[in-house]
C-alpha cells in the first residue's frame, strides 16, 4: 500500500530516532540533519529510504502498534509494551473476547486490547476523568482512523461497580486495585483472569492479600519484566549498556467457580488406606 496524504506515518533515522508524522500535501520534517518534504513520499510504499536536504538517509514506515504507542502524545504515564504483551498472554485475550480496563490513562493498553479482541470482542474502559477519555479518543482515532465499533470508553468508577458481566477479563491500571477485587468477582465469569499493574510493590502486597483473602480467587502470581537488548556489530557481541528495566508489577490470578474446600472439608475427603486397598481390589 502506497502512502498517501493523511497517512500517519514514522521517520527513523540511522540511530533509530522516530519521528511520528502525518503526511501533508506542504509539509515538512525539519530536523537537525535536514529537511524532508512530505510530498516526496506521497505513491511510495512502507519501509522507503529518503534522503534529507543535507543527504541524510531516513526510512519511513507505516508505524507498528510498538512504534504508535511509544511515540503517542501523552497526558499520563503508559503500559509499556513489554508489559501490555505480557498481560494480553497471561490475561488470555483472544479475537472475540470481552475485556472491561480501568483506568484508561492516555489510552495505550486500550489501544492493545482493541487490536488483539478484534471486531467479534469488546472492550470497555473506564475512567473517572473526562479528559483522560478524550486523549484517549484523540489517540485511538489517530492510530485507527476511528473509534473502532467493538471498544467502549465511559466515565465510570470501578471501585464501586463493573455494570458489564460474563467478562472474560478484566485489566487494571488503577492506584488502589484492590478495591476492585470484590467488583470484579461479580463481573468475571467462573475460569476469566483478573490482571493488574502495579508500580510500586506495596500496591502488589495489598492486592495480594486482598486476593488471596477472597475465596473468588485462585492461582495469584505477580511478576516483573525485564528486558536487555544486545549489541550485535561484527565481533563485537556484547549486552547493551542500556536496558528497559523496572516500569511496574504485573499481578494475574483466576476466577475460581467455587468456593475453596476447608481444611476440615479436605480431611473427610482424605482417602484412608482402607479406602485405596478396597478400590484395588473393586
Amino acid at each position: 500500500m502506497s502512502f498517501k496524504e493523511g497517512d500517519l506515518v514514522v521517520f527513523q533515522d540511522h540511530r533509530e530516532r522516530s519521528y511520528r508524522k502525518v503526511l501533508k500535501e506542504n509539509g515538512r520534517l525539519q530536523t537537525h540533519m535536514g529537511f524532508i518534504d512530505h510530498r516526496e513520499l506521497l505513491g511510495k510504499e512502507s519501509g522507503s529510504a529518503v534522503l534529507t536536504s543535507k543527504g541524510k538517509e531516513f526510512y519511513v514506515f507505516y508505524p507498528t502498534l510498538v512504534d504508535y504507542t511509544m511515540n503517542m502524545p501523552r497526558m499520563s504515564g503508559i503500559i509499556y509494551p513489554k508489559d501490555a504483551a505480557y498481560m494480553m498472554m497471561w490475561g488470555d485475550v483472544y479475537p472475540g473476547a470481552t475485556v472491561v480496563t480501568g483506568g484508561v490513562g492516555s489510552g495505550a493498553l486500550i489501544l492493545a486490547l482493541t487490536r488483539q479482541v478484534g471486531p467479534t470482542g469488546r472492550v470497555v474502559g473506564y475512567d473517572v476523568r473526562q479528559d483522560m477519555l478524550d486523549h484517549a479518543v484523540q489517540n485511538v482515532s489517530e492510530l485507527f482512523g476511528e473509534v473502532p465499533p467493538q471498544l467502549t470508553l465511559k466515565i465510570g468508577d470501578l471501585y464501586r461497580e463493573i455494570e458489564e458481566h460474563g467478562l472474560d477479563t478484566i485489566m487494571l491500571d488503577v492506584p488502589e486495585p484492590w478495591k476492585v477485587v470484590r467488583p470484579a468477582a461479580e463481573a468475571i465469569k467462573p475460569g476469566g483472569v483478573f490482571v493488574a499493574y502495579n508500580p510500586t510493590i506495596r500496591q502488589v502486597e495489598i492486592l495480594t492479600q486482598e486476593l488471596r483473602s477472597s475465596t473468588a480467587y485462585g492461582l495469584v502470581e505477580t511478576v516483573e519484566i525485564l528486558v536487555r537488548s544486545w549489541h550485535v556489530r561484527d565481533r563485537s557481541v556484547r549486552p547493551n549498556h542500556r536496558m528497559i528495566g523496572h516500569t511496574g508489577f504485573v499481578t494475574v490470578a483466576r476466577r475460581i467457580s467455587r468456593t475453596r474446600p476447608t481444611p476440615q472439608d479436605q480431611e473427610t475427603e482424605r482417602l484412608t488406606p482402607e479406602d485405596i486397598v478396597t478400590a484395588d481390589i473393586e
